[in-house]
């Protein structure tokens, strides 16, 4: 019912955002050093993300109703949102490409993962243990555990940003990561994440409606450091911080792309990839966009059916 809920709300939401934005010009800059195919893109509005909000929040308040768990939920992946939100607002309205800085981006997402580690410990009472996945066992980290946190959620939600590139991509990818939550909190009896998960299983849905190929909306940063928050905190509060590199493989994929061009670049001059992140280098192969979105999703498909079938 969450699912449906959200998806809905995003479905009605759409046709009213998608119009509004292409009014006031939130249309998206396109680099010219990527596919040359992409160049057709500029001007789709951008800032799609922001129907999540609603969706979400809708999605699990009218199931659940505003517990504990589901608050601190929703107000990370807001809180995240808010941020890509301004990022993009810098970018697209006040022409800073480069939106907010480095710097000031990231302080924000440690601050907001520290405050969730820390919720986690002490008003869900899920202490410092970390769980070693298809095992019985687990081991504390005990002061390191609010560190360790911060950096699976910050990293969960710049891996999404990294992986949003292609029309339905990252909503894609991202369905499969909340399905696996879906099943894992169900089974374990954990009502209101799997309440959560499911609304953000009906987000993905019905944004995806409006960002396959053709996309008519792109959810900029608002919504892939939402959706990237929003995993990352469910990793944290249901102790699968050590899971969530397998259940999450194609953001891992797409980052560790970006850190070895990085590195090779630097320490040789030659570049690994044809472009990074990875879905750019198979489009620059001669796949068609819509070939590389299949096979990514089909990759996050089975990730997720492991990393399920581990801890199930």
């Amino acid at each position: 019912m969450a699912g449906i809920i959200a998806s809905a709300t995003c479905l009605v939401s759409g046709p009213l955002l998608i119009p509004f934005l292409r009014r006031l010009k939130f249309g998206q800059h396109i680099r010219t050093d990527g596919p040359k195919g992409h160049l057709q893109k500029a001007g789709t509005p951008t800032m799609g993300g922001i129907m999540f909000f609603l969706s979400l929040t809708l999605g699990t308040l009218l199931v659940r109703g505003l517990t504990t768990e589901i608050a601190i939920m929703l107000l990370v992946t807001l809180g995240f949102g808010i941020i890509g939100f301004l990022d993009d607002f810098i970018k697209v309205v006040m022409k800073r490409p480069l939106g907010l800085k480095a710097r000031e981006k990231l302080l924000g997402q440690i601050i907001l993962a520290g405050l969730l580690a820390y919720a986690a410990m002490v008003n869900l009472g899920r202490g410092t243990e970390v769980l070693i996945p298809g095992t019985a066992l687990s081991f504390s980290l005990s002061w390191l555990y609010i560190p360790f946190a911060i950096f699976v959620v910050v990293s969960a939600s710049n891996a999404v940003n990294l992986t949003d590139g292609l029309d339905g991509l990252a909503a894609g990818v991202t369905l499969f990561s909340a399905l696996a939550y879906l099943l894992i909190t169900e089974a374990w009896g954990l009502v209101d994440l799997s309440v959560f998960s499911g609304a953000l299983v009906g987000t993905c849905l019905g944004f995806l409606f409006f960002n396959i190929h053709p996309a008519r909306v792109f959810m900029g940063d608002t919504g892939s450091l939402a959706l990237g928050g929003a995993i990352g905190a469910l990793a944290v509060v249901t102790k699968t911080e050590l899971l969530l590199p397998l259940l999450g493989g194609i953001y891992v994929l797409e980052t560790l792309s970006v850190i070895i061009q990085v590195i090779s670049f630097r320490l040789t001059g030659k570049r690994v990839f044809r472009m990074s992140p990875l879905h750019h280098h198979f489009e620059l192969s001669g796949w068609s966009e819509q070939s590389v979105v299949l096979v990514f999703w089909t990759g996050a498909a089975l990730f997720a059916s492991i990393a399920v079938a581990m801890v199930l």
